[in-house]
């Protein structure tokens, strides 16, 4: 049966969608507003569900009169986890050790190409968050022609002198032995909202630990985890393909990002030509209740301001 968003909205239902191809794989996707609109598609980060774009931030894009499309990356939610792949090594991928790579952040841009052709769109707006920018970027260097416009959030160019976690940031996240239980990944995902989440802007605990819980339930699998995570190591450092990039750019970051320091996104937008850079005091590595209007009327401005060129 399709999944509802929530108790109180069906409107957008998980359906999935099957990329064709020698690795052939089945996206969980969610579509939302006017089917006749222009497409925004957006891509999450590691570790991270498309239901962890909030309902409201969807809401707000498809009522600016966009039609949108969030899904799960592989090796999360409900579409395909690479099980048949060598165990991870992240400790070993950061030392150069590259064996254990699975894929890598080409693969899932190619994902995300896949589900567009499933759905006949030949092209869309493409909005990323974190890793999840990262791989919107690798979609428009390597396939230019199916990005109308580029927009990449909390994000880095792969470069390592930029964009990094604070180490007390990551102290903080992963202290303590590993989550394994349903309340012990909510407890988990509230600290890490703690830690890493926006000062000036304060999440709802309630709703971070509900989301946690869903996505819990949908699937909770580490070692996918760490083949992302070794997957965004494994693609190196995107600047000088990102400066012959010739599709329209708007790149945010918060200032109080101890996960992707602020860097990131500054080098991000000084790498793409003519890239708009929108710099939010008090934002930190989330998406609180409070900026959600604010990062939705900024994603569809510069999205209709696309469609008029």
């Amino acid at each position: 049966m399709p999944e509802p968003l929530n108790a109180f909205d069906a409107s957008i239902l998980d359906q999935k969608a099957s990329k064709a191809g020698p690795a052939a794989i089945d996206i969980a996707y969610q579509r939302l507003g006017n089917p006749d609109a222009p497409v925004v598609l957006l891509i999450m980060g590691l570790a991270a569900q498309s239901i962890h774009w909030p309902d409201a931030f969807c809401h707000a894009l498809a009522g600016a009169g966009l039609q949108v499309v969030r899904f799960d990356n592989r090796d999360a939610g409900l579409s395909t986890h690479i099980t048949n792949a060598p165990p991870p090594d992240l400790p070993a991928a950061l030392a150069g050790d590259l064996s254990s790579v699975s894929y890598t952040l080409s693969d899932m841009a190619a994902d995300a190409v896949g589900l567009l052709d499933a759905l006949g769109f030949h092209q869309a707006h493409i909005v990323g968050a974190s890793m999840g920018g990262a791989i919107a970027q690798t979609m428009a260097i390597e396939h230019p022609h199916r990005v109308r416009s580029l927009t990449s959030m909390m994000s880095t160019t792969g470069n390592m002198s930029v964009g990094q976690p604070s180490p007390d940031a990551l102290r903080e996240v992963f202290a303590g032995p590993p989550a394994v239980t349903r309340d012990e990944v909510v407890q988990q995902r509230l600290r890490a909202s703690r830690a890493v989440g926006s000062p000036g802007f304060p999440a709802d605990e309630k709703e971070v630990a509900a989301r946690a819980g869903r996505a819990f339930d949908r699937s909770h699998d580490p070692a996918g985890i760490a083949r992302q995570a070794i997957a965004t190591v494994a693609s190196g450092d995107r600047t000088e393909r990102l400066r012959h990039l010739a599709v329209p750019a708007l790149v945010i970051h918060g200032l109080a990002d101890r996960m992707c320091d602020a860097s990131g996104g500054r080098a991000t937008a000084e790498a793409i030509p003519g890239a708009e850079l929108v710099l939010i005091e008090g934002m930190g590595h989330d998406l609180p209740p409070a900026l959600r209007p604010q990062l939705a009327a900024h994603i569809a401005e510069f999205v209709w301001r696309a469609e008029r060129r």
